[in-house]
């Protein structure tokens, strides 16, 4: 756009006015003046003519300041939007990211369970390991000797858990295929004395054995009729003394059993053969 200046403002006026006062007066010579399309003439005091092609001079007064806010609300605005812009593809950025991982971690746990199922699969198809367990000892219990009896030294024993006279008891071990028992050794003693005082459940709580006079007045006797040996008695205390108080027949019978344990193995007792006692059985073993 071009400008030019204008003379003062009294010079404008004479100017002007001389033009206006030839155009007063009819002189039809028109005075020719430089055609500015749109043009802006700069004047005194900050004043702007508009002149354009028709010759007519119009008179503007520029507000520089409303020009300029417009300009710094446009601004604004345009800042404004910048910053929207970037924050909106910041949290496209990071909402793709996390679509990215959540992507990569079903990825891994398709991995994950595909190789579990195959696992599975194999594992399904294979025979489990078998463990060896140590064999166990074997029984104690002799197969030679029937269930409630007990081995020791190639015989049987059976110890009875009720009371009978000492007939009785004997009835009741030859029923078993056996007999009222027969001691012919220590070691037999030692024996049959430790597992009677681990079954006695008081002082008089003894067993029978198969020892009696009954026949001849101390005349000790085995069932299978063998005579006692005298270097294998085992006599407890002044026994026997053929004790008449509970029975005028005095005691034919013998039991044994010491709850506290037997001084040199001495646990016999003679006693009256209707007294109630349990019993010693004894048998062979099974060949």
């Amino acid at each position: 756009m071009a400008s030019m200046v204008l003379p003062s403002s009294g010079e404008e006026e004479n100017q002007w006015g001389l033009l206006g006062t030839q155009q007063r007066s009819g002189q039809r010579k028109k005075r020719s003046l430089p055609c500015f399309t749109d043009s802006e003439l700069k004047g005194s005091k900050g004043r702007r003519f508009h002149l354009n092609c028709s010759g007519v001079l119009n008179l503007k007064c520029s507000k520089q300041p409303a020009a300029s806010s417009r300009r710094s609300g446009v601004t604004s605005e345009r800042v404004a939007l910048l910053v929207l812009s970037v924050l909106l593809a910041a949290a496209v950025t990071a909402l793709g990211v996390t679509l990215s991982e959540n992507t990569q971690t079903k990825k891994s746990l398709q991995k994950l369970e595909d190789v579990a199922k195959h696992l599975s699969e194999i594992l399904s198809g294979t025979e489990p390991c078998k463990v060896e367990q140590p064999s166990k000892p074997p029984s104690v219990r002799s197969v030679r000797c029937e269930d409630g009896w007990e081995p020791q030294g190639g015989k049987c024993y059976f110890f009875s858990s009720f009371s009978l006279t000492w007939t009785q008891s004997r009835t009741h071990c030859t029923s078993m295929r056996g007999d009222l028992v027969v001691i012919n050794s220590k070691e037999e003693q030692r024996f049959l004395e430790s597992r009677v005082r681990g079954k006695m459940e008081d002082y008089y709580d003894r067993f029978w054995i198969g020892l009696t006079d009954s026949k001849n007045e101390d005349e000790w006797l085995w069932v299978d009729n063998t005579g006692l040996n005298t270097s294998l008695e085992f006599w407890l205390g002044s026994n026997p003394d053929n004790w008449t108080g509970k029975n005028p027949d005095g005691e034919d019978c013998v039991t044994m059993g010491e709850k506290d344990g037997a001084t040199d193995l001495k646990s016999w007792n003679d006693i009256s053969c209707e007294s109630p006692h349990k019993s010693i059985c004894e048998k062979p073993e099974k060949a």
